[in-house]
């Protein structure tokens, strides 16, 4: 996070993996085997701290990234039903500052740890934590990623500081009951092209669709990146 910047204006980026027909969750689980690589991807890429620009004659990369590591940290904002989603021994996601949206006191919520912020809304959980930031309960923010689920990415698609989406389209539908909202291109979403995925997750990306999956079925994906011009 810039200084001079407040975490309630950092742009926000979406990152969520869908099928065909936008397709992201059914009966509070993943519609489709597990895919290790993607699930991979999503670890890396939320907790990349992205580098700072002003670092003078720092002399390598792999030094800055060292030194950025206890100085920044990059947030996952997500819904109730995400968080109970997620498995308790991997609660909260681990190098990342968790921001939980729900209506629900924070007693009322399971396995809710002090680290963890707790808000009604977007907005307000951003403000919650500028003020840990402020005083010294939490680290300075790198990158801001909204999780999910479905009625969280509406929210964050609202807000005008949300400036990309990080999605993994799923090559078949599966049987969901949850869904992305809106179709990206036509609500004037613009896909980018490959190298810029690639500069703005920090990594090598395929172009071409990874498979994945378990014995009985492979799954074939694709990492795309959307952006608002």
């Amino acid at each position: 996070m810039d200084g001079k910047m407040s975490v309630k204006q950092l742009p926000l980026t979406l990152i969520v993996a869908a099928t065909p027909k936008n397709g992201i969750g059914n009966k509070g689980a993943l519609p489709w085997p597990m895919l290790k690589k993607e699930m991979a991807y999503f670890a890396r890429v939320t907790k990349r701290v992205p580098m700072p620009t002003n670092t003078g004659s720092v002399p390598s990369d792999a030094w800055k990234q060292a030194n950025l590591e206890n100085t920044r940290r990059n947030v996952v904002i997500m819904g109730r039903k995400t968080w109970d989603s997620i498995p308790p021994k991997f609660r909260p996601l681990k190098d990342r500052t968790n921001i939980v949206i729900s209506t629900q006191d924070r007693a009322k919520l399971d396995g809710i740890s002090d680290g963890v912020v707790v808000a009604g809304d977007i907005m307000s959980g951003l403000e919650a934590l500028e003020q840990r930031v402020r005083d010294g309960h939490a680290l300075p923010v790198g990158r801001a990623f909204v999780i999910g689920g479905s009625s969280i990415y509406s929210a964050a698609m609202e807000l005008p500081q949300t400036k990309s989406i990080l999605l993994t389209r799923i090559h078949k539908d599966y049987e969901c009951d949850t869904f992305f909202p809106g179709d990206l291109e036509s609500a004037g979403w613009r896909q980018q092209t490959c190298q810029e995925l690639r500069d703005y997750v920090d990594e090598e990306v395929p172009e071409e669709p990874l498979t994945d999956g378990n014995a009985e079925e492979q799954v074939s994906f694709q990492y795309q990146l959307y952006q608002r011009p």
